[in-house]
């Protein structure tokens, strides 16, 4: 056996699972990485996935492989680094255990992250939020549930993961209404809930299952929705939404984008950045400086409280007449 496949085995379970506790998305994504690489490494030299060895898996081997993800298989530069940083940890963890192929793993681990253009943060406005919260149909059951879904999602800003995950046991509606949220990373956080969410969810809480354990917003057979279902159903109201609201027509509404919106909310209420960020639960709160970045209102605000500088307008003009010609083109 090469030292590759005992030393992937005990990544997985002795320094992810045993050492730092990963989460169940981490450790898939992580698998997901390592599977596709032994994959395409096997499809360029022909060796089975059980007998790669490290050395095989040189610098110019992973850059081939990140190149094949963006340019073959069409992924973004995002996912490209996602699979790159999972790599980089088995290097790194591999460093200590085979200081023999201390060449190989210095120039894999000197391969840079990928610097990509962030696109422009979108989120939807008071008017665009009624009109989305008005769509669901609420003589069914179904819309019923999706409308307390929805007003939850654009009040406390929680990942969609985050959402389907939610147990009746984790909503408090008495004093100091809130939900205990079990967020990214297992990092638990208390999110708070608006007066006007508290009235919608203690009319949901009428219908839904009574245990503890019982997901916030189940299925019709009883079991937690999928992120799949979650954007489904958001699709489908801002389809009939935007029968009542025309700037959400060809607008993409995702459930990441009301997490956005909740975001703009709280900074448009007078929250400042590090509440926003401990409310979403943000690792730092330079991840919330976006949504500063996204605010027009506040710039324009900021500059409204600038004093003038007192300069008066005016305007260059040549002297040469050729001069004056070319500026004139």
């Amino acid at each position: 056996m090469t030292a590759l496949a005992p030393t992937l085995q005990a990544f997985f379970t002795d320094r992810l699972i045993g050492q730092l506790g990963a989460s169940e998305h981490t450790i898939a994504a992580y698998r997901d990485t390592w599977r596709r690489l032994l994959t395409f490494t096997t499809a360029r030299t022909s060796v089975q996935p059980a007998r790669v060895d490290l050395a095989e898996l040189d610098a110019t081997l992973i850059a081939a492989f990140l190149d094949h993800l963006e340019h073959q298989r069409g992924n973004s530069v995002r996912t490209r680094n996602a699979r790159l940083a999972a790599i980089h940890s088995l290097f790194t963890f591999a460093s200590f255990r085979h200081p023999e192929h201390a060449q190989v793993i210095a120039r894999v681990l000197a391969i840079p992250a990928k610097r990509y253009d962030r696109t422009e943060l979108t989120y939807l406005d008071d008017e665009q939020v009624v009109a989305l919260l008005g769509a669901p149909d609420r003589s069914a059951w179904t819309g019923r549930r999706d409308h307390a879904l929805l007003q939850v999602d654009v009040t406390t800003g929680l990942r969609v993961g985050e959402l389907t995950t939610l147990r009746r046991g984790d909503l408090h509606l008495g004093i100091g209404a809130h939900l205990l949220c079990h967020g990214k990373g297992r990092k638990d956080r208390t999110t708070p809930l608006t007066p006007e969410t508290v009235a919608v969810l203690r009319i949901w809480m009428l219908e839904s299952p009574p245990e503890a354990t019982a997901p916030l917003f189940p299925t019709r057979t009883g079991n937690p929705m999928s992120r799949d279902a979650v954007a489904a159903r958001l699709t489908a109201h801002c389809t009939t939404a935007a029968t009542r609201c025309p700037t959400l027509i060809g607008k993409k509404v995702t459930p990441h984008m009301l997490r956005h919106t909740a975001a703009m909310r709280l900074l448009h209420g007078g929250a400042d950045l590090t509440t926003i960020a401990l409310w979403l639960g943000h690792e730092s709160s330079e991840t919330t400086q976006i949504y500063l970045h996204a605010d027009l209102t506040l710039k324009e605000r900021a500059i409204a409280r600038t004093t003038p500088t007192g300069t008066h307008a005016g305007r260059y003009h040549p002297d040469d007449q050729l001069l004056a010609f070319l500026e004139s083109q």
